[in-house]
């Protein structure tokens, strides 16, 4: 499976973020809204918003918050006339910067596990130099209708074709009848 790289990037410095925070907003143009329609295949991507609101909680954690808002059109799975739908997130994560080891523990470092109940842990970071676009896009494609259907489509199934009196089945049935 070859895997495409997203059309939208915004990367961000964490490590110039002042207390008071920073409020970026990442829109995706013209260009972008084609790359990421044939990225996350839809017929077409009319316009991607993010509004994405930064906090640094300590030297190494930042709160990132944002408001994700999507138009995109698909075809109906049922009709596949094109189905209008629009997509609205929220987004809250923690990012936590991995702290550095000496060379000499490198290799013997041990991987960490979470338990099943964690789902609020931060997500790791290796580097300060973090991507803004990554988790709207994670939440644009989870927003994403898998089986869009235009409204008032029904799937109708076909009528079961009468079975002919010279079929086998036919045959069985009168000898059944007879005995």
């Amino acid at each position: 499976m070859k895997l495409i790289e997203p059309p939208l990037r915004y990367m961000f410095e964490l490590g110039g973020l002042s207390q008071a925070g920073a409020v970026v907003t990442v829109e995706a143009d013209e260009g972008q809204c084609v790359g990421l329609a044939e990225w996350a295949g839809v017929d077409s991507v009319e316009r991607l918003v993010g509004t994405v609101t930064l906090y640094r909680l300590s030297q190494t954690r930042f709160s990132y918050e944002a408001d994700l808002a999507a138009d995109v059109t698909q075809s109906c799975v049922v009709t596949l006339e094109p189905v209008a739908s629009h997509i609205f997130r929220t987004i809250d994560r923690e990012l936590q910067l991995a702290p550095r080891l000496p060379p000499d523990l490198q290799q013997t470092a041990v991987e960490l596990t979470l338990s099943a109940g964690d789902d609020d842990v931060p997500e790791i970071l290796t580097s300060l130099n973090y991507d803004l676009a990554a988790p709207l896009l994670e939440e644009f494609v989870l927003g994403i209708d898998p089986y869009p259907r235009k409204e008032g489509a029904a799937f109708d199934l076909p009528a079961e074709p009468a079975v002919p009196q010279s079929s086998p089945f036919a045959a069985l049935k009168a000898l059944k009848n007879r005995g």
